[in-house]
């Protein structure tokens, strides 16, 4: 493993073409540390996440890796940087036509003159470290949501990247599932001690168990950046709203006008 890394954004402005979808973030996730990007559903927390693995140039600022703008790379090492990183998608992204080993050894299988012994010894062993030893040779379909998504983190970490990145891995999962992917998470960054992980995430019982640094998005920009104990005290309005689950309207379901001609038309269809 090499030196931690750490990811820090200066004045960092995202979007697509014309459209901005986060403007001047500053922030820093911290080197070897586990960060959660936390927000609302279409905040930009999977926009952010596509730019930091390098998908999307930003629109303008900076965005650092190990103290290097990525961005400002040569062509070259900008791919090296890349190599470094690792990234568990949401749904896993298996590939349905190759068996779970096949799936794992993947990053191996594409980029190296390693043997197909070798290449399984190694997906078999990142399988074990997942819990997943004896599925070597089921195919994707063949499993639980669950176990896909932890055959994605397996392929993730086959190359023990520096950069750990996750997006929403307990989405879709039930709590006692869900609780195991976030247990495996930290057992991860245990083992891999200089990994630099980051996390997107709405789940709030995740990210009390598993964040060391949070940085929460809205409205796009980045309200807050620091530790889940410092979320946890603060008292921005938003924030505790966020954390409590609180709406913030007034109920409608209960003051919904309802049409006469609607109802009427509806009783007299029911009672045919």
């Amino acid at each position: 493993m090499n030196t931690a890394w750490n990811i820090a954004f200066e004045q960092l402005t995202l979007g697509y073409g014309s459209r901005t979808i986060l403007k001047d973030i500053t922030a820093t996730l911290p080197a070897g540390k586990m960060s959660v990007i936390l927000g609302g559903s279409g905040c930009g927390k999977s926009t952010l996440l596509k730019h930091i693995i390098g998908l999307h140039r930003p629109q303008s600022g900076i965005l650092r890796l190990a103290g290097q703008d990525l961005f400002a790379l040569p062509a070259r090492e900008f791919r090296r940087m890349r190599r470094h990183m690792g990234m568990l998608f949401q749904d896993g992204a298996l590939l349905g036509a190759l068996t779970l080993a096949q799936n794992v050894a993947l990053p191996l299988s594409e980029n190296t003159s390693l043997s197909a012994r070798v290449l399984r010894e190694a997906a078999l062993a990142t399988l074990d470290l997942v819990g997943l030893a004896d599925f070597g040779d089921y195919y994707p379909n063949e499993l639980s949501g669950g176990m896909r998504k932890r055959a994605g983190l397996a392929r993730a970490i086959i190359t023990e990247p520096s950069v750990l990145l996750c997006d929403e891995p307990t989405s879709g999962l039930d709590p006692i599932t869900a609780a195991q992917m976030d247990q495996l998470l930290l057992d991860m960054h245990d083992r891999f001690s200089g990994m630099t992980t980051v996390v997107v995430s709405h789940d709030l019982e995740s990210v009390r168990r598993i964040a060391d640094q949070v940085l929460v998005l809205r409205d796009g920009a980045a309200i807050f950046c620091g530790t889940y104990a410092e979320l946890a005290r603060s008292r921005d309005p938003y924030l505790s709203q966020f954390l409590h689950r609180e709406a913030d309207e007034q109920r409608r379901m209960a003051h919904s006008a309802r049409n006469p001609a609607v109802r009427a038309a509806l009783d007299a269809w029911l009672n045919r």
